[in-house]
């Protein structure tokens, strides 16, 4: 890992020999799609490669250490890939009936919306933003991470805690 982080290709090329096939089967068994899988792994690679400076030897070996991007890498598309079903199928329930009652249904919306918006506007910053990319935009917790050049673990534990925060203002935790 020394040399790979001092950018030796050769170093990085045993590395992956070791480490592809293991990362290749992990990943295809949380996402069971072999085209998905093959785009994750050289994702992890990828990301091995450019983040072998952030590689502690006191705190494990390799193997772990790229297990566990590996992992995270394949919930992060998992969810991705959720969250894109969910939204097609929001926009696939646009084009039914009209409801009987819109014009209360449309005020307990709009009221319902005005909660969350005064409760967004009590996070901070970071939590508010890192919201917004997550819900509303899609991302991923890395994506999120990467758009807010902000650490992954920062950017979870600021999501966990506004979740929290939300849940608690609207009065859902109870």
């Amino acid at each position: 890992m020394e040399r790979v982080t001092r950018g030796d290709h050769e170093a990085f090329a045993h590395l992956y020999d070791a480490v592809a096939g293991p990362v290749f089967g992990l990943v295809r068994r949380v996402l069971r799609d072999e085209a998905q899988s093959e785009e994750v792994m050289q994702d992890v690679m990828l990301e091995v490669w450019r983040g072998a400076a952030r590689y502690d030897p006191h705190r494990g070996d390799v193997m772990p250490w790229v297990m566990t991007i590996a992992h995270r890498r394949a919930v992060d598309r998992v969810r991705y890939c959720r969250a894109a079903a969910d939204r097609d199928q929001r926009a696939a329930a646009g084009t039914r009936e009209i409801p009987f009652d819109e014009v209360a249904e449309r005020a307990e919306a709009h009221l319902d919306h005005q909660q969350v918006r005064h409760c967004l506007r009590r996070l901070t910053d970071l939590q508010r933003e890192s919201v917004l990319l997550a819900f509303y935009q899609g991302l991923t917790y890395r994506e999120v991470a990467e758009r807010l050049r902000a650490p992954l673990g920062t950017v979870k534990t600021r999501m966990r805690d506004a979740l929290i925060r939300l849940r608690d203002c609207l009065g859902a935790g109870s």
